[in-house]
């Protein structure tokens, strides 16, 4: 009975684990990280989008101290989304990764021993989300120590967990205000078995964000950008 109990409540967290993209947005032609933002906002306006307030994203990285061993030291990146505000996610260069509560933060404080801030590397993506009909739309602006490196967009089709029921739905949606600049399928999805999935929605989504941050930190900083 019990068994059944939880075979059921995985399903419906499944349900409830919408299918996510986040990708990076190359500036329009001529313009600035703002007015690109303004262009995808009036397109998104012109479909019908809603705006419903708006989100952020953050990543502090750390680095192990005291390594004796002579391997290369493993980074631990801690982030925040404000849609999932009481927890955080601390994921390891490589894996593994862990869902905390907020005073993670607190105890990384009490961890500086071990775990050493990497001051000026802190990245955040910070915008406005959209609705429509079933899709979830942010668009933000990334930043580095200030200054602008770039922009996100991330859509979820919340009615819909399986991506090959849906990719290209997505696609065509996202073409319609993105034009060509639109993503091919996420690596964390696309290395996973076709079916419903387990609600690790928020790994998902913080991994795709992850992997769009690391790149934004080798980019160099766009200019007139700074805050």
């Amino acid at each position: 009975m019990l068994n059944n109990i939880l075979m059921l409540l995985t399903v419906i967290l499944c349900v409830l684990s919408p299918l996510l993209s986040v990708c990076q947005v190359p500036l329009a032609e001529g313009k600035s990280v703002q007015q690109t933002i303004d262009i995808l906002h009036k397109k998104l306006e012109q479909l019908g989008a809603v705006k419903q307030g708006n989100f952020t994203v953050d990543c502090e990285t750390y680095h192990a101290t005291g390594n004796a061993s002579g391997q290369p030291t493993k980074l631990l990146y801690v982030m925040h989304n404000s849609e999932t505000p009481l927890s955080c996610l601390a994921l390891f260069e490589g894996g593994p990764c862990l869902t905390a509560d907020g005073n993670f933060d607190v105890l990384m404080i009490k961890l500086k021993s071990h775990f050493q801030n990497a001051k000026g590397h802190k990245v955040e993506s910070r915008g406005s989300r959209y609705r429509y009909c079933d899709f979830l739309i942010k668009v933000g602006a990334v930043t580095m120590s200030s200054s602008a490196r770039g922009i996100s967009v991330e859509v979820e089709y919340c009615p819909c967990v399986v991506p090959g029921d849906c990719w290209n739905l997505m696609k065509e949606f996202m073409q319609s205000f993105l034009g060509p600049s639109i993503p091919e399928l996420p690596s964390v999805f696309a290395t996973k078995p076709e079916g419903l999935y387990v609600p690790a929605d928020c790994v998902d989504t913080m991994t795709q964000y992850l992997e769009l941050f690391s790149k934004v930190r080798k980019q160099q900083v766009l200019p007139g950008t700074t805050r």
